[in-house]
C-alpha cells in the first residue's frame, strides 16, 4: 500500500510558528531574568573591576561563539526547510549528519585556539591577568557547537521546546554555579581575575548540561510526525546530494551569515581593547579603566540587551516559515508576512527602548549598588534607544537570509562597525567624554546598520514599508510611554519608596502606550495574525470598534 496514504497525522506549520514564537519568547525572557539574577549578585560580589575582567574575557568568547555557531544553524535550518518543503526527507537526514560533523570539527578547533592562544588574547585586551579566565571558558565553545547543530535541526522543524529548555539549563548553571564559585573565591581571598575565572567556570558547566539535554532530545525526536505534511509517494526515492555538495551548500549559506553576525561581536572585542586603552590615554590608571569598562558592560549593556529578547524568537521562527513560503512561490503571502513582521517588531521594541532610556536610573537603582547604578544610568540613557535598531536588524537579516541574500547584511555590518570603532577611538580618548563615547558609538553603529538593511530590503526583497504605520506611530507611542513613566516616577517620589515609584512609572508607560497605539490605529489585522489566536483578538477589537 502507498506510504503516502498511511502517513501519520502532520503538524500544522502555522501553528508551529506561533507555538515556536511563544516558547522562545517565554524562554528568552526567563533566560534574561536568570541572567540578571546572575549579573546583579556577581557584580555586587566582585565589583566593577572584577566584572571588567569577566566581560573582557566574555567578549573574546562571544566572538569565537559567533564565528563558530551563527551561520551554520541558520544554514541547516534553511536547507532542511527547503528539503522538507520538496518532500525530500532522506536529504534532511543527511544534512543533519553532515552539519553535526562540521560542528564537531569547528568546536574542537575553536576550543584549542582559545586555550593555546589565551596569553595572546589576554595581551590583546591589555589585561594579561585574564589568561585563566580565557582557559576556563574555552570548553564552552565545543559544547555550544554540538548544541547548535541540534538547534538548527529543530529550528527547521519549528520545534523550539528543546532549544528553549537547553538554554534555560545553560543559564541556570551559569547563575547558580557562577555565584557559588565566585563566593568561594572571595572567601579564599583569591585575586579578582582568579575569582572571575571561577565565575566563568559556571558558564562552561551549564553549557555542557544543556548539550547533554539536546542530545537526548534529538534521540527521542519523532521527525516523521513533522514530516508527514510534506511527504509524497516519491519522498523515499528522491535524489540526495553527496556529503561534499552539502558541505559546499552549507558553507555557501553559512559563511556570509557568519561574517555578518560576527561583526558586532568582533567590534565589541575591539571596542574592549580600545575602551581600556583610550581611557588610559584620557588619564585613568589601568584598574580604574577596567572598572569603568566593567560598570558599562555589567550594568548598562545587559539592560540594553533585554528588549531585543522579545524580537529574537520572531526572527528565529520566521526564517523557516518564510523560506517554505518562498519555495512554494506564494509571493503575496511572502510580502504580507514580511511587512507584518517588521511592523510587529516596531510595536514591541519601541516602547521598551524609550521607556528604558527614560527610566534608566530608577531601574538600575532597584537592582545594583547606588554608586555603580548612578555611574551607569547616563550611559544606559544614551544607549537604550538603539534597542529599536537592534530589533529591526534582527528581523531584516532574517528576511534577507530567507530570500538568499545572506551577503547583504555583511555590507551593513561592516559599515556600522566602522562607524562604531571610529566613534569610540575619537570620543572615548577625549577626557571630557570618556566612557560616554562607548554608548554613543553603539547607537550610531546600529542606526547605520538598520538604514543599510532597509535599503537592501527595498531593493532586493521587494519590501515597501508604510512609514506612518510601521515606524512613526510606534515611535509616537514609545515617546509618550517613556515621558509618562518618568513623570509618574517623579510625581510619586516624595510620597512612596523609590522601587514602588519605579514600578508605578513602568505600569503607567504600558497603559499610555496601549491607549496611544489604539488611538493612532498603529496595528492591523496582519500583525495580530502573527500571534496565537490573533484572529479572535481582531474580531473582539473589531466589534468594539477599536480597529
Amino acid at each position: 500500500m502507498n506510504k503516502a496514504k498511511n502517513k501519520p497525522r502532520s503538524k500544522n506549520q502555522k501553528n508551529l510558528f506561533f507555538s515556536g514564537v511563544l516558547i522562545l519568547t517565554f524562554s528568552n525572557i526567563l533566560i534574561k531574568v536568570i541572567g540578571l539574577l546572575f549579573k546583579i549578585p556577581i557584580t555586587n560580589i566582585i565589583g566593577d573591576e572584577g566584572m571588567g575582567y569577566f566581560n573582557l574575557t566574555y567578549v573574546i568568547y562571544v566572538w569565537f561563539y559567533q564565528i563558530s555557531t551563527s551561520g551554520l544553524p541558520t544554514a541547516v535550518s534553511v536547507m532542511t526547510s527547503e528539503a522538507r518543503a520538496k518532500g525530500n526527507i532522506p536529504e534532511v537526514k543527511r544534512i543533519f549528519r553532515v552539519s553535526l560533523t562540521m560542528f564537531l570539527v569547528i568546536g574542537l578547533a575553536g576550543m584549542l585556539i582559545m586555550m593555546i592562544g589565551s596569553g595572546g588574547f589576554a595581551a590583546l585586551m591589555a589585561s594579561p591577568e585574564i589568561n585563566w579566565c580565557i582557559i576556563a571558558i574555552a570548553p564552552t565553545l565545543f559544547f555550544i557547537c554540538i548544541s547548535s547543530a541540534i538547534r538548527g535541526y529543530f529550528q527547521a522543524y519549528q520545534h523550539m521546546a528543546p532549544t528553549a529548555v537547553s538554554q534555560i539549563i545553560e543559564a541556570v548553571g551559569k547563575m547558580a554555579l557562577g555565584i557559588v564559585f565566585a563566593l568561594y573565591g572571595m572567601a579564599c581571598g583569591y585575586p579578582l581575575p582568579t575569582v572571575a575565572a571561577l565565575a566563568i567556570a559556571g558558564l562552561t558547566i551549564g553549557a555542557f548540561a544543556g548539550m547533554v539535554y539536546l542530545v537526548i532530545s534529538k534521540l527521542c525526536f519523532r521527525s516523521e510526525i513533522y514530516d508527514a505534511e510534506y511527504m509524497t509517494p516519491d519522498s523515499e526515492k528522491m535524489a540526495v546530494r553527496t556529503s561534499g555538495k552539502l558541505v559546499g551548500s552549507l558553507a555557501g549559506i553559512a559563511i556570509p551569515i557568519t561574517i555578518a553576525a560576527s561583526m558586532p561581536s568582533l567590534t565589541s572585542l575591539l571596542d574592549g581593547t580600545i575602551i581600556v586603552r583610550c581611557l588610559e590615554m584620557a588619564g585613568m590608571i589601568h584598574t580604574s579603566a577596567v572598572a569603568a569598562y566593567g560598570n558599562y558592560t555589567a550594568l548598562a549593556i545587559p539592560m540594553f540587551n533585554l528588549p531585543p529578547v522579545l524580537i529574537y524568537p520572531i526572527s528565529y521562527s520566521l526564517i523557516p516559515l518564510l523560506k517554505a513560503t518562498i519555495t512554494r512561490g506564494s509571493r503575496e503571502e511572502v510580502n504580507r508576512i514580511m511587512n507584518a513582521a517588521i511592523r510587529t517588531v516596531m510595536l514591541i521594541i519601541t516602547p521598551c527602548a524609550f521607556g528604558l532610556s527614560a527610566m534608566a536610573e530608577p531601574i538600575l537603582l532597584m537592582l545594583y549598588k547606588r554608586e555603580s547604578a548612578i555611574q551607569a544610568a547616563p550611559l544606559l540613557t544614551v544607549l537604550a534607544p538603539a534597542c529599536m535598531f537592534v530589533g529591526l536588524l534582527s528581523i531584516t537579516n532574517a528576511i534577507l537570509q530567507s530570500h538568499g541574500y545572506e551577503r547583504k547584511p555583511i555590507i551593513s555590518m561592516l559599515i556600522g562597525s566602522a562607524v562604531k570603532l571610529g566613534a569610540s577611538v575619537i570620543l572615548v580618548s577625549r577626557p571630557n567624554i570618556g566612557i560616554y563615547g562607548a554608548p554613543i558609538g553603539t547607537f550610531l553603529c546600529y542606526f547605520t546598520i538598520a538604514v543599510c538593511d532597509f535599503y537592501f530590503l527595498k531593493k532586493y526583497a521587494g519590501v515597501s514599508l508604510k512609514v506612518l504605520g510601521g515606524i512613526v506611530k510606534p515611535m509616537i507611542g514609545g515617546i509618550g510611554a517613556g515621558a509618562s513613566a518618568r513623570l509618574v516616577y517623579q510625581l510619586l517620589l516624595d510620597y512612596l519608596p523609590g522601587r514602588l515609584c519605579t514600578v508605578a512609572g513602568i505600569l503607567a508607560a504600558v497603559v499610555v502606550y496601549l491607549v496611544l497605539i489604539l488611538f493612532l490605529r498603529g496595528f492591523t489585522k496582519d500583525e495580530l495574525e502573527l500571534i496565537p489566536r490573533g484572529e479572535k483578538v481582531y474580531n473582539i477589537m473589531h466589534r468594539l470598534k477599536l480597529m
